[in-house]
């Protein structure tokens, strides 16, 4: 009897133990196979604080039906294919491919054109391109093609599907079932996002808020990308009309991963190192398909969101985009409280600076650990 008891008990403690775990809706471009998007998702995959209610697929560094096969992909080797993936957003609200290639020859080049194109993704150090270990060209700077076609993946085809809900109603539907619980992370475009806004008018208000990869304000570098134009950064960008609805929605908090911090944080060939020793299903993915040595920049947010601590210097301001269009079309503005103008604009944390070792180590220990059990997904 007293087996049976302490039993009961044990099944009562695990939607407790569910429940206590924080919720996040995750909007990502997940080019892959690795690289950036795909272990920024898997940081809060791995992390037994998050539950995991879904991830909505956008078009930024690659095409969405791309990106939707590598996370599909990726889920399948992690084990975690209780996740929903919803397909969202093939092209930006505004811009086009077409008028920014022509626009070019006005207005300069850009180093970084994501799904249209763009430059390799390996830092370089001392001149000498960090690659690693297997020698592997970029899988994520790649020809350009149409956006559905689909590039043979080096990891494989995937056998699971996307649900049948688009990503905008998912991320409705998820928000409305957990009101004032949800956090959204958004690591790529925010065109998905901004259309849940403009349907929802209280979709914004409803979150616990929004974590997003966005914004420079003035990055501290000799990379020419930033150096140059310091204002500049993808994500707002390539949607700079759907940047402009999210950043001036009514959420209860809106923070903010800038390239001024994200640049202070590379994935070295030190932390995949330590990753490979471990024999778990996430390591060995990163061991076989993250081959880029870059910026990591949307780890860094989905970290900073776990552990906020890691931040060491943030900066609140007024934050909106430019919809301008020409030379500086997509960049970041800021205001202080005294110069900010009379607008609906929303003050953000912008964060500046990190507890880089603590970070790394987080990353490492995150994707060595083993997989966490399976949620039950709210349908």
């Amino acid at each position: 009897m007293r087996q049976f008891s302490a039993l009961i008990v044990f099944l009562c403690l695990i939607p407790a133990a569910t429940a206590q775990k924080r919720l996040v809706l995750i909007d990502q471009d997940g080019s892959g196979p690795g690289g950036s998007n795909q272990m920024a998702m898997m940081t809060l995959l791995q992390s037994p604080q998050a539950h995991v209610l879904g991830i909505t697929m956008v078009t930024g560094n690659a095409w969405r039906d791309e990106e939707t096969q590598h996370t599909l992909r990726m889920l399948e080797l992690i084990h975690r294919t209780d996740v929903p993936v919803a397909m969202g957003a093939v092209f930006p609200l505004v811009r086009t491919q077409n008028e920014t290639q022509l626009e070019a020859s006005l207005v300069g080049n850009e180093v970084w054109l994501g799904a249209w194109g763009g430059g390799p993704t390996n830092l370089t150090t001392a001149g000498q391109s960090e690659k690693g270990a297997n020698g592997q060209p970029s899988v994520i700077y790649q020809k350009t093609h149409g956006p559905y076609e689909i590039p043979p993946m080096p990891e494989g085809a995937p056998t699971i599907k996307p649900i049948e809900e688009d990503a905008v109603h998912f991320l409705i539907r998820q928000v409305h079932a957990h009101p004032h619980h949800v956090t959204i992370f958004a690591g790529g475009p925010l065109t998905n996002i901004a259309l849940a806004i403009s349907i929802d008018p209280r979709f914004a208000e409803l979150t616990q808020g929004i974590v997003l990869m966005g914004g420079s304000l003035n990055p501290q570098t000799d990379d020419p990308e930033f150096s140059e134009d310091p204002r500049h950064e993808f994500n707002f960008w390539f949607d700079p009309e759907a940047a402009h609805i999210v950043l001036r929605a009514p959420w209860p908090r809106i923070d903010v991963t800038t390239v001024d911090i994200s640049i202070k944080a590379r994935f070295t060939q030190a932390m995949i190192d330590a990753i490979s020793k471990a024999s778990n299903p996430a390591a060995q993915y990163i061991a076989k398909y993250s081959q880029e040595r870059y910026y990591m920049w949307d780890e860094l947010a989905a970290a900073a969101w776990l552990d906020p601590t890691l931040i060491t210097k943030e900066k609140q301001v007024y934050m909106d985009v430019n919809i301008t269009h020409g030379p500086t079309y997509g960049d970041t503005l800021t205001w202080t409280d005294q110069l900010r103008p009379q607008t609906q604009l929303q003050k953000v944390h912008a964060q500046l600076d990190l507890d880089l070792p603590r970070f790394q180590k987080m990353f490492v220990d995150l994707m060595s650990a083993s997989t966490p059990a399976a949620a039950q997904q709210t349908k």
